[in-house]
């Protein structure tokens, strides 16, 4: 099984979103993550959507989305060089005396601390999915308190 990053080109109107997801899941395919947002043209947005499954998998998801109306184009960048990045939000407990800890793994992974509470830390982390996971991992013994990932989103790299 291979993970597939599937852009989708649609018209920017009400339902798009459901038919597109509700397609994957009539079909019995799993999202792993998706992302919704305005694209270069107006009235267009891009969906990009990681679903996991072979080339046959493949091609009858594209087949299926093509019979969507308002679906303009598919692309499959997984076996073209992307740019593939994630955010995450992460609520970490951070006393005062453990602060200078996850400081030091929160400037390791570049990202940084975007709220300070009185018993807890925002850190923010962008970058690809093995990044964020092993920040995640590195995290946890200080206990995350709430976690919130984006999703990935993601282009072709160069004039493709």
């Amino acid at each position: 099984m291979i993970r597939h990053t599937i852009s989708i080109l649609v018209n920017d109107q009400p339902g798009v979103l459901q038919r597109v997801s509700g397609l994957f899941g009539r079909r019995g395919y799993n999202i792993e993550s998706i992302t919704v947002g305005q694209s270069e043209e107006p009235g267009l947005s891009r969906m990009v959507i990681v679903t996991i499954g072979d080339d046959k998998t493949l091609e009858q998801i594209e087949k299926q989305l093509y019979k969507i109306i308002d679906v303009i184009k598919v692309v499959d960048f997984s076996l073209k060089p992307m740019v593939a990045r994630e955010l995450a939000l992460i609520k970490v407990k951070a006393e005062p005396s453990e602060r200078p800890e996850i400081l030091g793994v929160v400037e390791t992974f570049r990202a940084s601390v975007v709220d300070v509470g009185p018993g807890s830390l925002i850190v923010q982390v962008v970058g690809d999915t093995d990044k964020i996971d092993a920040m995640i991992e590195l995290l946890k013994p200080y206990g995350i308190r709430e976690l919130s990932r984006t999703g990935i989103t993601a282009l072709v790299r160069g004039n493709v």
